[in-house]
């Protein structure tokens, strides 16, 4: 599996980026997508997840009301869209993408970097205040 981020940059507050993980090869075996963040020497920070088909979504509370999913597919790839509005100073940090081929009962216990399997490159969001 093969997953590529995009789409950060700088932004002032208050404004709006949509990040973007395609992930190709073995493209339908993964249970859920999940998005982290991290900024220096602080822990990767869990954001949010979605079921593979896009039935099932959970985002922290900490951007909830602000960022939402989207999905699209084609032959080749699956791409997962992380729309980010009302962005705030403190959403500054590197967003990583990630699947997890575990199979969990519901979508709220895919929230720890163990419970997922294969990660992308990420991609620098920085918020200007």
């Amino acid at each position: 599996v093969q997953l590529q981020a995009s789409g950060g940059g700088l932004v002032q507050a208050g404004g709006s980026l949509r990040l973007a993980c395609a992930v190709s090869g073995r493209t339908f075996s993964f249970n859920a997508l999940g998005w982290f963040r991290q900024t220096p020497g602080k822990e990767r920070e869990f954001v949010g997840a979605i079921a593979w088909n896009g039935g099932r979504r959970y985002l922290a509370n900490s951007v909830k009301g602000r960022f939402a999913f989207s999905i699209s597919r084609d032959d080749a790839k699956i791409t997962v869209y992380l729309q980010m509005n009302s962005l705030k100073s403190e959403d500054t940090a590197v967003y990583y993408c990630a699947t997890s081929d575990r199979d969990y009962s519901g979508i709220y216990d895919y929230n720890k970097i163990f419970d997922y399997d294969y990660w992308g490159q990420g991609t620098l969001v920085t918020v200007s205040s």
